[in-house]
């Protein structure tokens, strides 16, 4: 995919990346290009999917949701009807952020974030053991987050 993006759309999905309220005049501006150009030119990577949405990233501690855990979930029933309902359903739950479905010992790896040990415990029964079939789950709690890097790297 990346080869049907030229040099100037790489640079502006690397702004894009770094400040998402630049205008278009200002991204504009910094690849010598018109708000025009740049506004047609972001319209098309959004449209091709390039662009999947703009988010505010926000400090987890501020806003209640300090504690952070990775939900390893192995399920008891590997039905193909049994996955897809596990996944339509956990992630609508606000507490989820990530959601992936695995190879290997485990079906989902989950990156939880609530507010403490006592809300992960309750996030665990309400949530996971009450609604689903749960084989195992292995829990892992982030000590200290070295790196949290949203962009993706672009190279031509």
């Amino acid at each position: 995919m990346l080869d049907k993006l030229d040099q100037t759309d790489i640079r502006i999905l690397q702004i894009l990346q770094d400040n998402a309220r630049l205008t278009n005049k200002e991204i504009g501006a910094k690849l010598f290009k018109s708000a025009s150009t740049i506004n047609d030119r972001i319209r098309r990577m959004q449209e091709k999917g390039y662009i999947k949405k703009y988010v505010a990233v926000l400090d987890p501690k501020m806003i209640g949701r300090g504690f952070t855990a990775f939900t390893h979930v192995h399920l008891k029933d590997h039905s193909k009807e049994i996955i897809n309902h596990f996944e339509k359903e956990i992630i609508k739950l606000p507490e989820v952020l990530e959601c992936y479905h695995m190879s290997g010992q485990y079906d989902f790896i989950l990156r939880v974030a609530v507010k403490d040990l006592d809300a992960y415990h309750v996030f665990l029964m309400n949530n996971l053991f009450e609604k689903f079939s749960i084989g195992s789950i292995e829990s892992t709690f982030v000590m200290r987050e070295a790196k949290a890097e949203m962009a993706s790297p672009i190279h031509p």
